[in-house]
């Protein structure tokens, strides 16, 4: 925690007191604001009385006097239609803001630096890997935003540090001032439309990471979907070093890794190559453009492209999002239980042959047939939880199925068959395509149930946390 020594003195309304909001109402009084909380709900509200924090009924408070209001980026700023306190700070003239755009403001004043990172798909993983790349070239990094990590819970804000920040589009539009020195768009499909109202609303916002970008910063923008490609043409009016961004197509003039093979060209001339084809936590074309804008990032704080390809090499992913945890030999076991319906689980079966797929839980709405066409990539099948039944109807006779029930069952089974196989680069993955509350209550703890069901097998080798039972026999 520190203080937001940018609003010293001013009056503000803070409405939310989750855990981005109680953090910033701390950084705010630290920094000599004077705070008004409130929220919705009475629970919240009587937790932070006992907790000290400055509560104020906000219905009966009067905005005229107030500086700002910072609301909550889970509270509805214009749909599906303005919260209250948003409708009483427009009437009394003031600013609404979130915890990201104060933050954002002390960077500023301090003089470190702001990568933010938005999207649909992908933000997180980009986020972690700039984080790691950045590190690991001995750079003076702290990793937050909407990937977990709140923004006055990081390190406080001084020269040359880099704050490497997820940012959702709720947040972008609580930050009237955003203006990173590293801009990126990983891509844009119809999301929170119920938020944004349209689309076209939804990528307005988006493209606002751009928009007050100068000679000076960098704008990483991808251009395999229409709205994304029109934002990266209009970012380069800005002044901003617009890096375009494929894994479609080659590119004359941008970062592209089509064929796993990342390629840094300008003007036609190709200034690196970075083969990502047999990096563990980047496998399948969605982490091919993460790691193009990882690669980006790195560059525009000058990072070579040697200490880049490395650092990738090391990148470990994050839990539950095909993320290697154990070896078996020659045998690799996935974790991917945030795949939790067939859409995602296509990026995990798209990514590797020879797959032991273990799946099921409660099925969403078409089932796996979405996948059909990727049916021939898997040996073998096991399935657990309710989806059982239909899932084993749906694979019918494309490969050899098991009723496994259990993840300790699946996984033990998956790893006997796939040693009597023989099968090269075989991959256990646990790739659902299912909710997980029939038998977990979220997919973090039916990921984290998969990872002690792997520990537990003989000959494994632990690649990340986890008991390694590689000497047993």
């Amino acid at each position: 925690m520190f203080p937001a020594q940018t609003f010293k003195g001013k009056r503000v309304a803070v409405f939310g007191l989750a855990r981005s909001g109680t953090a910033c109402i701390e950084a705010l009084r630290l920094g000599g604001a004077e705070v008004h909380a409130w929220d919705d709900s009475a629970p919240a509200v009587e937790k932070a009385k006992a907790a000290g924090l400055p509560i104020t009924n906000l219905h009966e408070l009067d905005f005229s006097g107030l500086d700002a209001l910072v609301l909550s980026p889970g509270v509805p700023l214009t749909h599906p239609e303005p919260h209250w306190t948003v409708l009483k700070a427009r009437h009394a003239a003031i600013e609404v803001i979130g915890d990201t755009e104060i933050f954002a403001r002390e960077a500023a004043a301090a003089g470190s630096r702001i990568v933010g990172i938005t999207g649909t798909n992908g933000k997180s993983t980009t986020t972690a890997l700039i984080g790691h790349v950045l590190t690991a070239a001995g750079l003076d990094v702290d990793v937050g935003g909407n990937i977990g990590k709140a923004v006055f819970l990081l390190r406080q804000p001084v020269k040359g540090r880099i704050h490497v920040l997820e940012l959702s589009s709720f947040q972008i539009d609580l930050m009237p001032g955003l203006k990173p020195d590293v801009g990126i768009l990983t891509n844009l499909t119809p999301d929170h439309l119920d938020r944004h109202g349209t689309m076209e609303n939804y990528a307005a916002v988006k493209a606002r990471m751009f928009a007050r970008q100068g000679k000076g910063d960098t704008a990483l923008c991808g251009v395999d979907d229409g709205w994304s490609a029109s934002i990266a043409d209009k970012a380069r009016k800005t002044g901003a070093d617009v890096r375009k961004v494929s894994v479609i197509e080659g590119l004359p003039d941008g970062i592209t890794a089509f064929d796993g093979i990342l390629r840094d060209r300008r003007n036609g001339i190709s200034h690196a190559e970075i083969d990502l084809r047999n990096m563990p936590a980047l496998k399948g074309r969605h982490n091919w453009q993460n790691a193009c804008m990882a690669y980006g990032a790195a560059r525009a704080f000058g990072v070579e492209t040697r200490v880049i390809a490395e650092a990738m090499k090391t990148f470990p992913g994050l839990a539950h999002r095909m993320q290697q945890v154990a070896r078996a030999g020659s045998i690799a076991f996935i974790n991917d239980s945030k795949a939790t319906n067939a859409d995602a689980a296509e990026k995990a079966l798209s990514s590797f042959d020879n797959i032991y797929w273990i799946a099921g839980g409660i099925a969403k709405s078409g089932g796996i047939e979405p996948l059909r066409p990727l049916f021939g990539r898997i040996a073998r099948s096991y399935l657990i939880g309710q989806a059982s039944e239909p899932f084993a109807t749906a694979l019918g006779n494309a490969m050899p199925v098991e009723k496994s029930g259990t993840l300790e069952v699946a996984v033990a089974s998956a790893l006997r068959d796939a040693k009597a196989d023989g099968k090269a680069d075989a991959v256990i993955l646990l790739s659902p395509a299912c909710a997980s509350f029939d038998q977990y209550p979220n997919f973090e703890v039916r990921g984290d149930a998969f990872v002690k069901a792997v520990a537990a097998l003989p000959g494994v080798q632990m690649t990340i946390g986890g008991d390694s039972h590689a000497a047993r026999t």
